[in-house]
């Protein structure tokens, strides 16, 4: 059976991943995504708005177009968890393939959500639900399988098509999480099997974030506790505390809520990203908020909240609101302008639990937002986080595991690879032969 791999998307940077796996007749797709930088440098654009081509054009969302020469019929589409990198280039492009999403249940709520909230490609797949541990047959020879592991969002999963050939693991995002906060932790042992059953592993497409940062990524366990050691020491500030993390990070939104109450205060989250994902999640089950946590998307509303913070006393409060990464009309950054009925004063603190995505303009606006904030007297409390990404010594227990045939480094740019191909040809790798380092819009045959 033919093997042929199209890298689409992410194989120049971080963000717009998307890969096709053809195997004989039948082709999966794997993630959708968007490129966030490219959308927030265009701030005034209405990229809901634009054609899919000139989306393309400006680097927004995959060019998919060389899926022209994949000899084949796409059976799925299949996105990896819900980070907008991943999904939000479904309610774009998925349109073009007769072929249902198939993807974990918060998955394709959020994906269903991309799709309702921007009809102008009316999008019509059918979503299939699918959980971690379950299978799914691809024709007569190719069966999908989802494989638990843990990330900075709930209901993540690795992807392993199965082929007569050997199996194909798609690796992205994840960390080595064995005490997660929420869900249940990677499934290593399902890993080990996989890389000795049947003809192996033939390739794994892998993550490279953070490739090359020495030891192994923590627990989420660890930055919940950090977290707690943060509020705690605050306890008995009379003034303001704001909190902001990534919006699908439900984990850490979880904690803050539970802190927030151990230290007296009411936890409100704000924004519209903020009420999407945390509603999302409590109305499928995956968290259960007390019945006071409130959640304000809609400007006026968020703005009435502040309105109402600052009559009671801000001393009463957390709000926890969007813009960690200093986003131009996030809840912080328009705090940090003082846009908003809510008054920082001098003292007040500001806990960003979260890093700054390495990209250039996160790292601008961010900068932006912490100066706004600090020119009205914010203390910033900065990095209470843990990456959803492996570090090193994670790689090697990756690779250890599966025993991959060929590898494939994905979800950065050529600077970015580097480490991991170091990596990799120090487990006997080799670029050219094994070790595949490519570009968006290349076709890598495995098996002829």
């Amino acid at each position: 059976m033919e093997i042929e791999i199209a890298t689409i998307g992410g194989y120049e940077e971080v963000g717009r991943q998307m890969t096709a796996v053809r195997a004989g007749d039948d082709v999966v797709v794997f993630d959708m995504g968007l490129n966030l930088s490219q959308v927030l440098i265009h701030d005034n654009v209405e990229t809901e708005q634009m054609h899919s081509l000139d989306l393309i054009d400006m680097g927004a969302i995959p060019d998919d177009r060389v899926m022209s020469d994949l000899e084949g019929d796409v059976k799925a589409i299949v996105p990896t968890h819900g980070h907008l990198d991943h999904i939000g280039a479904i309610s774009k492009l998925a349109h073009r393939y007769d072929a249902p999403v198939v993807a974990t249940p918060f998955t394709i709520e959020l994906v269903r959500q991309q799709i309702e909230g921007e009809n102008k490609f009316n999008v019509g797949n059918d979503l299939v639900k699918m959980s971690a541990g379950e299978t799914m047959s691809i024709g007569d020879q190719v069966e999908l399988e989802f494989v638990n592991v843990t990330h900075s969002i709930i209901d993540a999963i690795n992807p392993v098509l199965h082929t007569p050939e050997g199996a194909i693991v798609y690796g992205l995002d994840k960390r080595m999480d064995h005490t997660p906060v929420i869900g249940d932790p990677i499934d290593m042992k399902r890993f080990r099997e996989i890389g000795r059953e049947g003809e192996g592993v033939l390739c794994y497409i892998e993550d490279c974030t953070n490739a090359g940062r020495k030891g192994r990524t923590p627990s989420e366990a660890v930055a919940r506790r950090h977290l707690r050691d943060v509020m705690t020491s605050i306890e008995d500030y009379d003034g303001g505390i704001v909190a902001t993390t990534f919006s699908s990070h439900i984990a850490r939104v979880t904690s803050l809520v539970e802190f927030a109450k151990e230290i007296g205060r009411q936890p409100v989250l704000l924004g519209r990203s903020m009420e999407k994902y945390s509603g999302t999640a409590e109305r499928l089950g995956f968290v259960d908020f007390p019945d006071d946590v409130g959640m304000y998307g809609h400007r006026k509303s968020v703005d009435r909240t502040f309105k109402r913070i600052m009559n009671e006393g801000k001393e009463n409060y957390l709000p926890v609101v969007t813009g960690h990464q200093g986003e131009p009309r996030a809840m912080l950054t328009r705090m940090g302008r003082g846009e908003t009925p809510f008054e920082l004063d001098d003292g007040d603190k500001v806990l960003f639990s979260a890093r700054v995505i390495p990209e250039p303009t996160n790292e601008g606006q961010r900068y932006q937002s912490e100066k706004l904030l600090k020119m009205q007297g914010a203390r910033i409390y900065d990095d209470i986080h843990v990456s959803g990404h492996l570090r090193e010594e994670g790689h090697y227990t990756m690779l250890q595991a599966l025993q991959p045939q060929h590898v494939i480094p994905a979800h950065q740019n050529l600077k970015g690879f580097s480490p991991y191909v170091d990596l990799a040809e120090n487990q006997g790798y080799a670029l050219g032969r094994d070790l595949h380092v490519t570009r968006n819009g290349n076709m890598i045959q495995l098996v002829d």
